[in-house]
């Protein structure tokens, strides 16, 4: 049996390609993939050869352990259902649902420790929003929300918004996002957003001063564009908390901290949803936190921010949109007919 397979091939260059599927082994089973996620800031970086080759793409999935070099596979959010399986699976996962953190392919076999069954009442595309879903779960309790503080997020792509809509739960004084597209400031605001505004408007620049004027005191950067750091850090205010959820690859952020940043005792806070913070980690671990995204995907309900569908067969306009026209995109999905 064939599968068909992304494979990023150069800078800009995805192809989808035929090629056989390995035989199942014990334990293994066989899955058709219905939908798979694009995750625009990860794969924005590999689509645009801006990822480090001397790392694994990813050490704490299996499927993803590799260095980046092209040709490559990725993807980490394929949703499909179990079709065939191997000697000494339980007959139990024939039929099921299932998620898994596999690259973008119309059918993939794997052991059935690396998947997880959808939820009774999710739908295929709801499930797909997880790894974002545990993400914005991740953000949240990094930044350690009080009550009555104010909250600014820089980035309103999907993780900004599954973030927002987090947040937008605690009892803060206010909540106020930055985002230079339109159709993502409009998204923010409906996720419980007080105000969205334009980080490259200086009048939304001095409205964001004139509504915070002693800073914030928790800023999430989560643009995925190194330049936004520094702008972070400036409206944080004393002691604040800046918590990084982007990951910048190999490009650079340069970061004024002669001014006000060292006397204000600005925190920096590294946040990547691989691993549990180890204050949390007597009490979390990564099982329990996916359980609570699973809750909060069926709350939430995020299907609202896919603005595209595309066949995999088509998967390379899908990219070039992102790339090119990202205004127009929030949350865009690869389907398998």
């Amino acid at each position: 049996m064939k599968q068909r397979v992304l494979y990023f091939t150069a800078p800009r260059q995805v192809a989808v390609q035929e090629q056989e599927l390995p035989a199942l082994q014990a334990g293994q089973v066989l899955v058709e993939t219905l939908v798979s996620a694009i995750s625009p800031g990860t794969e924005m970086l590999l689509y645009r050869g801006q990822f480090p080759t001397d790392l694994a793409l990813d050490d704490t999935i299996d499927a993803l352990v590799e260095p980046g070099v092209y040709p490559l596979r990725y993807g980490y959010s394929c949703v499909g259902r179990v079709i065939a399986l191997g000697e000494r699976a339980a007959s139990e996962w024939e039929g099921r649902m299932v998620f898994s953190f596999q690259p973008h392919a119309s059918h993939f076999v794997a052991q059935t420790e690396a998947l997880m069954p959808v939820p009774q009442g999710l739908t295929a595309e709801q499930a797909a929003f997880l790894p974002n879903m545990e993400t914005a779960v991740n953000l949240v309790m990094d930044g350690a929300p009080l009550i009555g503080e104010d909250v600014v997020v820089f980035g309103q792509g999907i993780v900004g918004l599954l973030t927002v809509s987090l947040l937008a739960r605690f009892p803060l004084a206010r909540l106020i996002t930055l985002d230079c597209y339109p159709l993502r400031r409009q998204a923010s605001l409906a996720a419980g957003a007080t105000a969205s505004l334009d980080p490259h408007s200086m009048e939304d620049l001095e409205a964001l001063h004139n509504l915070l004027p002693n800073g914030a005191d928790l800023v999430y950067e989560l643009s995925g564009n190194p330049a936004t750091l520094d702008q972070a850090i400036s409206c944080a205010g004393f002691a604040g908390r800046v918590v990084i959820g982007s990951w910048y690859g190999k490009q650079r952020a340069s970061l004024d901290l002669g001014g006000r940043f060292h006397r204000s005792r600005i925190q920096l806070i590294s946040s990547q949803v691989s691993t549990v913070a180890p204050r949390l980690s007597g009490r979390w671990t990564k099982a329990r936190r996916f359980e609570l995204a699973w809750d909060l995907l069926a709350e939430v309900q995020p299907t609202r921010w896919i603005t595209q569908r595309f066949p995999l067969t088509e998967a390379a306009q899908a990219y070039r949109l992102l790339d090119e026209n990202p205004e127009q995109t929030i949350q865009v999905m690869l389907t398998y007919p």
